[in-house]
């Protein structure tokens, strides 16, 4: 019998630079998750220096998502407003529709809460319906908040789920 995967959630190791410029440079997921256009190396490598500081920082939330030991993608705050925050994720295209994007987020929902976050939200474009799945297999529903997101000189439709921390007895 297979034994099943561990996903784990941490800061990023100096090791995972190169992985994490994978990521953040890859067109599948530009396409899906906002990043900026590296106009040359140096500046996605630069912004991988920042994010890997920032994972060993409390100031932000910045995980990185590990498959056993490998990389495969990564959970950080968007926006942070006193016990609220608004997160977003990333998983490799080659570990996509494994069920790790819903593991890392539930994990995700789970430390946000026990940090002491009341509210957790994330936003995609509505037609990500499988980031839409992940956030309701998650807990999270609709919350009524939409937008218009101009991305990649287009205007992208948003629609933004929330899980509130469950009312202690």
């Amino acid at each position: 019998m297979m034994q099943p995967q561990t996903i784990t959630l941490k800061p990023y190791r100096e090791s995972d630079q190169d992985r994490l410029i994978e990521l953040l440079t890859d067109a599948s997921i530009r396409e899906t998750y906002m990043l900026p256009d590296f106009t040359a190396p140096e500046d996605a490598k630069a912004m991988s220096r920042k994010l890997l500081a920032v994972s060993w920082s409390d100031e932000h939330y910045e995980r990185g998502i590990y498959l056993d030991k490998s990389l495969i993608g990564f959970v950080n705050d968007v926006t942070i407003s006193g016990r609220q925050i608004e997160i977003g994720y990333v998983i490799h295209p080659d570990h996509q529709n494994r069920g790790y994007a819903t593991r890392a987020v539930a994990a995700a929902i789970d430390d946000l809460f026990r940090i002491g976050f009341s509210e957790i939200s994330a936003t995609a474009f509505s037609e990500n319906m499988a980031s839409r799945r992940v956030m309701e297999k998650c807990g999270m529903n609709p919350n009524g908040r939409t937008s218009l997101v101009s991305y990649r000189g287009k205007l992208r439709p948003c629609v933004t789920y929330a899980v509130s921390k469950p009312k202690s007895d």
